[in-house]
């Protein structure tokens, strides 16, 4: 077999490069193997290249300014600087910078004539390169070196070529099971095969020595930092034992900084790299990790080839694939550094206990011994040749990509599965175990994202919470268990529970929901998940310290698998206790009463929660003054310009002003319906249920879908509200929103959204206004240009410069921000004294039935400064995303916004120059919405959510 390993420079100090070198290592004796090194990057190997393996550089990068091919080509200096500087058109610059034309060329040469049978390929920059470039014999197995469900932008190859693969392979998994999501019956043959021990004589521990030991680069994602502070705890108690860190990196300075800050230059030291490593694990007793993400770390492998105990942060995926937790070492929470020096200080002050768990290590071991590795791989390469020899199997490669195309919108807005978060293996078979047969009991659940999930289409983040909140009462109540409701300010509910019914609330939830798909979070005193399992296998929990609390939930997930609703969402149970002195309880978690409650406080209330009556203390049933208690609207402007009577009358309004006209809505992206408003109001459904009414203004027209008799939805008509009737019918937005204060019924405070505004994520109503009713505006780094108003001015602009002339002669003060595109938080009592002030262009722009650049702009930004200015709004902060949907370049972003939600609001907007076909655009956008809000909301006629509002009175 001949086989090709890729890898970016070959010559780095590196965990992919030694994982690798590794590998070819292993399969030289038996077969053909030749690493090919795209850049040569220094003038000797930092890691020796294996007895039988070949190793080819591509590119001479040894001198930056000056690169150029290893082989002879015909290429000038100036030749290869110049296409140096050219970016590559396999690899965007964004997954990984170092790629450029001149590697392109030399990468084009060798794998479109490569006699190879596989090419491997450890980074998704170089299997794009691969996947593209290789002839159609040849066969492609890609590894992956970190936790790819985390990756970010790097890891946008895997989206888009991982289905043209012949194999992918993952060290954990985790990352294994994240592929089967993500790509579904497009994967290719997927396996996980973790990575050697390096072969040879490795010395063992007598763990007697009183050291810590901890290897890796001195960067961020290390955290070192948390094991000098984690020490800095246990010197008085532990004072002959020291820390000993090797590794070089730019945290060094700062890291010296710190210890000295700590006085702890006795007790930890900085070694630099170390050639033999395996010497030094030798020498210490117990390995420390503290990174925050590890995908297999070959650190923790050596460090139990000698025999040590090691104490990691639990984080993706790699540690808590390596360590038993309270086996051969232990698991801490990511980021808790109490938890850290507690599992520290057990084994510094534990002989016997560092003995059990060092001879547990090298027990554990085997499995990742060289011979065991190097099979796996030979087996997986045979397998590959041998299923590419079945009749059919090119095409159905070919096929199997193609559908993915076809799927993701030519591959630029693929959904990745969420990474499976904080869901440890507990007994990882008998766990396993368990996790199957919940789901062979019950025929609505799925796995997904690591978790057994209820798949459900009719519930909003609202009915999650509080779902969460009926599962802990349901057992407080069945089993006598006291507790209080805490009014901590957040969206998801809490519960205070004495310590001393820890452990009865823990049997209790174990037994009541052993055969269901529930699960429990333990949480350390900083409100950080420790670990999470299945409520039934929590007597399996090996815990470094007692949990200060627990978050118990269901997680649930739609049927498109692109809603999921995790932890985020469950019930948090507080253990609480009494404050030295007796006269207080102490809570792990604040409150809006904050973490010391007085005993004389805690007079028994009753307060109704998601329907039913839950025991509070008195404190907790007063409406505080943080609290926004006043009712908020939601108004939506909305028009179908391919309603052809609508279309008449806007005719007959362009030719009586001398301009032609126009077909339906072919015209004007403003005015064509997408059906953006079904899915915007989805969103107030799923993210904001506390919008009392929902008024819809719109010129004789309404949406089908719409349930125009729900007592929460109002269609309000453009002649309802127009004080000049002379001045209907209108086809201008800016005369429209300058009209909105004249809703009957419409509350003082509320919110304006174009149909092409989304909430994003839960928000509450302080997240737009004050609890004192001041409004809040959010400022656009865009700036209104400090220019006359001209011809070729977009209205929207000319807007803004009118808007500043008024601004400037109503209060001496000039504008020069725009407004973000989200829901505008308004007053009507503050449009309505514009109304008054600015009567005179107010009545103009109200007037004008087509755009023009005479209007203002009232409701998205002359209503913001006004207010400010006469005390009214005040600057907020709000995450918006924005997506113009007509460049094809910015659909990109679809992906993220999809996988991620990481905003509180989203705008899709299209402009007029952009390079996407109407047609497509409505494509991309139906796709992205219906799986953004895959769940039909109340107001939609006959869905199960409408008929359920409808059944209940007051549910609405």
């Amino acid at each position: 077999m001949k086989i090709q390993y890729l890898l970016t420079s070959a010559d780095s100090m590196g965990g992919t490069e030694r994982a690798v070198l590794t590998q070819a290592s292993l399969l030289a004796p038996r077969h053909d193997v030749e690493v090919v090194s795209v850049f040569r990057t220094r003038a000797r190997q930092f890691f020796a290249v294996p007895d039988g393996v070949r190793l080819r550089h591509l590119v001479d990068a040894t001198k930056p300014a000056a690169p150029r091919p290893v082989a002879e080509r015909a290429l000038s200096a100036e030749d290869c600087v110049a296409l140096a500087a050219l970016p590559s058109q396999y690899v965007e610059p964004s997954w990984e910078g170092v790629f450029n034309r001149l590697s392109d060329l030399e990468l084009e040469r060798l794998l479109r004539e490569t006699d190879a049978d596989i090419v491997v390929t450890p980074t998704p920059a170089l299997m794009a390169l691969a996947v593209q470039l290789v002839p159609a014999r040849v066969k492609t197995v890609h590894q992956e070196h970190r936790v790819s469900e985390l990756r970010g932008v790097s890891g946008e190859p895997l989206l888009r070529y991982a289905p043209a693969l012949d194999a992918l392979v993952a060290l954990t998994t985790p990352t294994q099971e994240w592929f089967a999501e993500t790509f579904g019956a497009q994967a290719p043959r997927l396996a996980t095969i973790p990575n050697a021990v390096p072969d040879g004589f490795r010395p063992g521990s007598t763990r007697v020595n009183p050291v810590v030991a901890m290897a890796g680069r001195l960067v961020p994602e290390k955290q070192i930092h948390h094991a000098i502070r984690a020490f800095a705890q246990l010197v008085d108690e532990f004072p002959e034992w020291t820390l000993r860190v090797y590794g070089e990196g730019p945290k060094l300075s700062e890291l010296r900084n710190m210890i000295d800050e700590f006085e702890l230059n006795d007790n930890v030291h900085l070694f630099g790299n170390a050639p033999r490593m395996e010497e030094e694990w030798a020498r210490a007793s117990i390995c420390l990790l503290t990174s925050r993400v590890e995908a297999f770390p070959l650190v923790l492998t050596e460090a139990k080839a000698a025999g040590l105990p090691c104490v990691a942060y639990d984080c993706p995926n790699g540690p808590g694939e390596l360590i038993r937790d309270g086996v051969d070492g232990y698991l801490v929470a990511l980021d808790d550094v109490d938890g850290l020096a507690t599992a520290l200080g057990r084994l510094m002050g534990d002989q016997a206990l560092r003995d059990r768990f060092g001879t547990a290590a090298l027990d554990g071991i085997d499995e990742l011994a060289p011979e065991r590795v190097g099979a796996a791989w030979e087996s997986l390469f045979e397998d590959v040749l041998a299923a590419a020899a079945e009749p059919g199997a090119a095409d159905a490669r070919s096929d199997r990509f193609a559908r993915h195309l076809a799927h993701s919108s030519g591959g630029n807005a693929v959904l990745a599965a969420p990474p499976a978060h904080g869901t440890r293996r507990i007994a990882n078979f008998s766990y396993k175990a368990h996790q199957v047969r919940i789901e062979a009991l019950h025929q609505n659940l799925r796995r997904h994202a690591g978790q057994v999930c209820l798949v459900a289409d009719d519930l909003t983040t609202g009915d999650v919470i509080d779902r969460n909140l009926h599962l802990v009462l349901d057992v407080l109540d069945k089993y006598g268990i006291p507790y209080v409701y805490l009014n901590d300010g957040n969206l998801r509910h809490q519960l205070g529970v004495a310590e001393e019914h820890r452990q009865g609330l823990l049997d209790a939830l174990s037994e009541t929901y052993a055969d269901e798909a529930v699960y429990v979070a333990a949480l350390n005193a900083g409100g950080g998940v420790m670990k999470t399992a299945m409520a039934g296998t929590l007597a399996a929990w090996h815990l470094v310290k007692a949990p200060s609390g627990v978050r118990v939930f269901q997680p649930i997930v739609s049927h498109s698998g692109t809603v999921r609703f995790s932890g985020v969402y469950g019930t948090t149970v507080s253990f609480w206790a009494d404050s030295e002195d007796g006269r207080d309880v102490e809570t792990p978690a604040a409150t809006t009463l904050g973490r010391v409650l007085p005993k004389e406080s805690l007079v028994p209330a009753l307060l109704e929660v998601a329907g039913r009556d839950v025991t509070t203390i008195e404190p907790f049933t007063r409406t505080l003054v943080s609290a926004v208690d006043f009712p908020v609207d939601a108004v939506y402007t909305w028009v179908d310009g391919n309603d052809p009577a609508w279309t008449e009358r806007r005719n007959e309004a362009l030719v009586a002003r001398g301009f032609q006209p126009v077909a339906g809505a072919s015209g004007d992206a403003r005015y064509r319906d997408r059906d953006e408003l079904r899915y915007s109001l989805r969103s107030i459904d799923m993210y904001a249920p506390w919008i009392r009414t929902i008024y819809l203004v719109t010129d004789r027209q309404t949406p089908a879908w719409l349930d125009t008799d729900h007592p929460r939805v109002e269609v309000v008509d453009h002649r309802d509200i127009f004080t000049d009737p002379d001045a209907l019918p209108t086809f201008n937005s800016h005369a429209i929103e300058s009209q909105l204060h004249h809703i009957d019924g419409l509350a003082e405070h509320f919110l304006y959204f174009n149909d092409d505004v989304f909430l994003g994520r839960p928000v509450t109503p302080a997240t737009f206004f004050h609890a004192n009713g001041l409004a809040k505006h959010f400022t656009s780094p865009t700036t209104v240009p400090m220019t006359a108003i001209a011809d070729d001015d977009e209205f929207n602009m000319s807007a803004a410069k009118n808007n500043r002339a008024l601004i400037a002669d109503r209060f001496g003060k000039t504008l020069v921000s725009a407004f973000l595109h989200t829901p505008h938080p308004l007053r009507r009592s503050v449009l309505a004294e514009m109304e008054t002030e600015f009567a005179e262009i107010l009545q103009r722009t109200a007037g004008s039935p087509l755009r023009s650049h005479g209007d203002v702009s009232v409701a998205s930004s002359l209503h913001h400064y006004y207010a400010f200015l006469t005390g009214r709004s005040v600057p907020g902060a709000i995450s918006c995303g924005f997506v113009n949907v007509g460049l094809r370049e910015q659909q990109k972003r679809l992906t993220r916004l999809l996988s991620a939600r990481p905003h509180d609001v989203f705008c899709l907007n299209d402009y007029h120059d952009g390079d996407v076909p109407a047609d497509e655009q409505a494509r991309v956008i139906h796709a992205f919405l219906t799986e953004y809000f895959p769940v039909p909301s109340q107001f939609e006629t006959g869905t199960v959510r409408n008929r359920t509002a409808r059944a209940v009175p007051g549910t609405a």
